[in-house]
């Protein structure tokens, strides 16, 4: 039988980490053990995690003095992996029913698959569910690395409660220090490197979006700059695997410039002047042809208005915008 080992790391999270190690324990099929690794938490993280030590023989609990972070804690958790697969799952987050036996069936029926993942609930901090779909499709496929790099383009299209890793590819490299807001992307894409994806065509986890997680979220820029980090690393590492390095280079760094436009344009909207300035400037350091698309030239337009002129006319233009699409549908 397969076995998994799901690293719970904890921080602030107390009120959550019961949930989420028994949405772990109760999972069918594999052999399993959770490891809890409490990242020094002030509140009664240790209280509940000793709990379910005392209720779960797989249950096994570890206290920082004092606190590492994140993505230290992370890599932690892969040094102490030994089985086939494992999994990261925050403590604020929770696994559905049947998640962990979909993703060890694919992965055992396929074993080229570096690592799994699907969709998620994205549940917000008023109690409203939303659904986190994987753009793949409405059925469970594996995927060529290479077409999950080309499906991701320059975005994180992975939730991570959400993956299941084999853990010999996992341990060929953790998550990074110097990415502390793309380091997940990166490893998708480097893991996808090294084998195929496989797409779950079903709600794999439930991922917390509340205030905790929202607050420690990057600025636009922030998180532009961090994935562009994040391309460049994963192609350093990994260009020699590929016969095409040089071209996704090219591609991902024009889809990060055109969403840095994008941003742009938002800024602007905003009547944050400066902040669209710099993303406009951000654009054209990932990738200078930027200058040459429709959306440089549209926000140059609304420029050339200036803000409060182009309020008065963005009703018009977005009623007119709307008639097109509808017209090319």
């Amino acid at each position: 039988m397969s076995s998994v080992d799901v690293v719970v790391p904890c921080f602030r999270y107390g009120r959550f980490l019961r949930e989420c190690v028994e949405s772990v324990l109760t999972q069918s099929g594999p052999e399993l053990r959770v490891l809890i690794i409490d990242d020094a938490s002030p509140d009664n993280t240790a209280e509940v995690a000793e709990g379910l030590v005392c209720s779960d023989p797989r249950v096994s609990y570890c206290r920082h003095t004092s606190n590492q972070g994140l993505i230290a804690t992370a890599n932690e958790g892969i040094a102490w992996a030994r089985a086939d697969y494992m999994l990261l799952l925050s403590a604020d987050d929770y696994l559905l029913p049947g998640a962990l036996s979909r993703s060890v069936e694919l992965m055992d029926d396929h074993p080229s698959v570096a690592f799994t993942f699907g969709g998620a609930v994205v549940l917000d901090q008023h109690g409203e569910r939303s659904r986190r779909r994987t753009g793949v499709g409405s059925r469970t496929r594996v995927l060529s690395g290479l077409d999950f790099i080309a499906l991701s383009g320059a975005k994180n299209i992975v939730l991570s409660p959400t993956v299941v890793v084999r853990t010999c590819l996992q341990k060929r490299g953790g998550y990074l220090a110097d990415l502390p807001y793309a380091s997940d992307m990166e490893m998708w894409l480097r893991l996808a490197a090294h084998g195929d994806v496989g797409v779950i065509a079903a709600d794999q986890a439930v991922y917390r979006a509340h205030s905790a997680n929202m607050s420690s979220e990057p600025s636009r820029e922030q998180d532009l700059l961090q994935r562009k980090a994040a391309i460049e690393h994963f192609l350093d590492s990994s260009a020699a695997r590929f016969t095409n390095a040089a071209d996704l280079r090219i591609r991902m760094n024009h889809m990060l410039a055109l969403e840095a436009i994008g941003c742009a344009r938002a800024a602007f909207n905003e009547g944050a002047m400066e902040s669209s300035a710099r993303l406009s400037k951000l654009a054209l350091s990932i990738d200078p042809s930027v200058q040459r698309s429709r959306r440089w030239w549209f926000l140059a337009c609304k420029k050339v208005l200036g803000s409060r002129e182009w309020q008065l006319v963005r009703p018009a233009v977005e009623w007119f915008r709307s008639i097109v699409r509808k017209d090319h549908r």
